[in-house]
C-alpha cells in the first residue's frame, strides 16, 4: 500500500437531509397559493366572467405541470415558476385596468396571488441555498480537520 493511498480521504456518499421546518412551510404555502392560482384561472375563464368558449381556461396548464415539481422539492421548478408566475400577474394587471365588474376584482386577486407565490418561491430558494452554502463550509471545515 502506498502512501498516498492512505492520505487520500475516502469520498462519503451524500446522505439526503430531511427538509427543515421553514423549507417544508415554505413548500406547503407555495403549493398551496398555486392550487389558489389554479383554481382562480379555471373558475374565471369557465364559469365566473368566462371570455368566449373556454379555451382561455388552457392558461393553467402551466401552473399544473409545475405541481409535481414544487411537491418534490424541486428547485429547478421553484426557480421555474418564479419566473413563469410574472406572466399572470401582467395578466392580471391589464385586465384589472380593463375589464369592469367581477372581471376586475378576478384580475386583482390573480395579482395578489402571483406575488405570494412569488414570495414563497423566493424564500424557499434562497432558504434552500443557504443551507446548501452553509452545509458546504461545514464539510469544508469538518475535511480540513
Amino acid at each position: 500500500m502506498t502512501s498516498s493511498a492512505a492520505t487520500t480521504p475516502e469520498p462519503q456518499p451524500t446522505v439526503p437531509r430531511e427538509p427543515d421546518a421553514a423549507v417544508r412551510s415554505s413548500r406547503a404555502a407555495a403549493l398551496a397559493g398555486l392550487l389558489a392560482l389554479i383554481a382562480l384561472g379555471l373558475a374565471w375563464e369557465l364559469w365566473l366572467a368566462p371570455t368566449g368558449s373556454g379555451t382561455l381556461a388552457l392558461k393553467v396548464v402551466p401552473l399544473v405541470l409545475c405541481l409535481a415539481g414544487l411537491w418534490r422539492h424541486r428547485m429547478y421548478t421553484f426557480r421555474w415558476l418564479s419566473m413563469l408566475v410574472w406572466l399572470y400577474f401582467m395578466e392580471g394587471v391589464t385586465r384589472a385596468w380593463t375589464d369592469t365588474g367581477i372581471g376586475r376584482w378576478l384580475a386583482v386577486g390573480e395579482v395578489v396571488l402571483s406575488l405570494f407565490l412569488f414570495a414563497c418561491s423566493s424564500f424557499y430558494i434562497r432558504w434552500r441555498l443557504r443551507q446548501a452554502r452553509l452545509a458546504a463550509a461545514t464539510t469544508a471545515a469538518a475535511a480540513a480537520a
